[in-house]
């Protein structure tokens, strides 16, 4: 029976080229032969969100999940495209100009590690509506102040509202949705390429409109009024407003994502969380919430719940564990700190597990540390280098749209591999992340026009496929009750090694006679390289029950 039992849970576990779903008769069999308690109650939620089929609740849920991703990316963006005219006006060494990134980044590390541990502790509603609304209110503010440290304490608390975004709707979408639509995550970050894109069009709309000169790159370009000479022309705030004017509309578009999250849509909290709180009760209240809302009958009971708890009661021990119901709210503390530690452990409950969780937070690390030094950077290259060819500030940002629109359709080529037979998740991002990289290493040996918009077209494409794929995976590596802790971590790590990387490329950049550019470029590029051989190395079969 034991030797049977393991050949049907490797069975069970797909490979990572393959698609999550199982039939219902596959979960059948995992409740008969023995799963635990909290996974049987789970399998029941399953089966039930299955049935309802992916209604208008799921629809919308998954489009405010998606406004998450957009104002990600379109906040990380922004820094990257104000640098250049902040610098200008405020006056400012090259040797500091990834300050205003690493600010971000530390603010999205405190934010993907808090909320991504809070999830699984206060819950998913609550974190779902404060990271956006925290984001907003500072971000609102960010174009007042006139000091850079100012503006440097401002964004980080934009990152920390704004770092809990991305583990939090790929948590909150995947306890939603039914199996059958699992593609539904990695597409998720099709908002992604489309917040940068609506970033780089106003920053078009502004900056080369509102900003002291007309090519940052000229030697002759106005100084900043602290730097100026008596009676010299200097770069005022009021001929310098571009930049505040875009983080201004930003910071109104977060506020308005707030919203429609808060007033306009009644966010229900994930039955999942519900039932591994012991909240059975409140678990059924959800799930006819949401059959109500989709127009279905909800098939679920109160009383299901109780009776796999009796037959659990039967044939155990009265320790309270995870899903227990009413036995679990009864719990003392100490029975329930010993619970949440064997929540945590479930990281490394294996070595299969703990190679799996380590890997994922490598690739995290790599990619973070990559895209962080090309989003910073890139931007203000871009402009040097077209400088260089006598182009001008309005074509350089009308260039921005050109090169970050086509990201959609990396993140669309991303969700169909991630149900390809054959490729999957894995080869899917071994095989972007190392085109990611090359893209930003021949990018530093050429300087053209058409090179500049279509190796970074190219970067971003790419950038955007393997993104789409990472984010839409981690959820489904871990079980429901250590999701949105794991997502959070490998996030937090990912953010930490974020703050690192503008500090390297400054240091970097500000390197001997004027720019070191390509440096800069060979630090983004080979990090990127790494998420290859971290992504390469994933076991061939994920770990955990995705679905629970």
């Amino acid at each position: 029976m034991e030797t049977e039992k393991k050949q049907s849970e490797a069975e069970y576990e797909p490979d990572l080229g393959q698609d999550t779903e199982r039939s219902r008769s596959l979960a059948e069999e995992l409740a008969a032969e023995g799963s635990n308690l909290y996974e049987k109650k789970c399998i029941l939620i399953n089966r039930e969100i299955d049935s309802m089929g992916m209604g208008r609740y799921q629809w919308y849920l998954w489009a405010l999940c998606g406004l998450g991703y957009w104002i990600d990316l379109m906040w990380a963006q922004a820094f990257g495209l104000v640098l250049s005219p902040l610098q200008q006006e405020l006056g400012f060494g090259d040797d500091q100009t990834g300050n205003l990134s690493t600010a971000f980044s530390s603010g999205l590390t405190a934010g993907a590690f808090v909320w991504g541990v809070l999830v699984d502790i206060i819950g998913r509603q609550w974190a779902f509506n404060l990271t956006v609304f925290i984001a907003s209110i500072f971000g609102l503010c960010l174009g007042i102040p006139d000091s850079y440290d100012s503006i440097l304490v401002l964004t980080a608390f934009v990152g920390f509202g704004v770092g809990g975004n991305i583990p939090i709707d790929t948590t909150i979408t995947l306890e939603f949705t039914p199996q059958n639509r699992r593609y539904l995550l990695p597409l998720l970050s099709i908002f992604q390429p489309i917040g940068v894109v609506i970033c780089s069009v106003i920053a078009y709309g502004f900056i080369p409109n509102y900003s002291c000169a007309p090519n940052f790159s000229e030697p002759n370009s106005l100084p900043a009024c602290s730097k100026a000479q008596p009676g010299q022309d200097c770069c005022t705030k009021a001929s310098n407003m571009g930049w505040r004017y875009l983080l201004f509309c930003l910071g109104a578009i977060t506020l308005f994502v707030f919203f429609l999250r808060f007033v306009v849509f009644r966010f229900q909290e994930s039955p999942k969380f519900l039932v591994y709180r012991g909240r059975d009760e409140k678990a059924v209240q959800v799930l006819q919430y949401v059959a109500k809302m989709n127009k279905r009958a909800c098939n679920i009971t109160l009383e299901d719940f109780e009776a796999l708890e009796k037959e659990h009661n039967s044939l155990a021990s009265s320790t309270p564990v995870l899903g227990g119901g009413a036995k679990q709210l009864q719990a003392t503390w100490s029975e329930k700190i010993k619970l949440e530690l064997v929540r945590f452990k479930i990281l490394f409950s294996s070595p299969q597990m703990a190679r799996l969780t380590i890997l994922v937070w490598l690739t995290y690390i790599c990619d973070y540390w990559g895209f962080t030094v090309a989003g910073t950077y890139l931007p203000q290259i871009i402009a040097l280098k077209n400088g260089a060819l006598n182009l001008s500030l309005r074509y350089t940002y009308r260039s921005y749209i050109y090169i970050y629109l086509p990201g959609t359709l990396g993140v669309l080529l991303g969700t169909l591999l991630y149900r390809t037979p054959f490729i999957g998740r894995k080869w899917a991002m071994v095989i972007s992340s190392a085109l990611m990289g090359t893209s930003i290493f021949v990018f530093s040996t050429v300087n053209s026009a058409a090179s500049n918009i279509g190796l970074n077209v190219m970067e971003y494409f790419f950038q955007s496929m393997f993104n789409a794929i990472l984010y839409g995976w981690t959820p489904e590596a871990f079980p429901a009750p250590i999701r949105g802790t794991a997502c959070g971590i490998a996030s937090f790590w990912g953010r930490l090694f974020g703050i690192v990387s503008p500090l390297i490329a400054q240091h970097l950049y500000a390197q001997g006679e004027g720019k070191d550019i390509n440096s800069v470029l060979y630090l983004a590029g080979g990090v990127t390289l790494g998420c290859v051989f971290t992504t390469a190395f994933l076991p061939g079969k994920l770990v955990g029950r995705q679905s629970l």
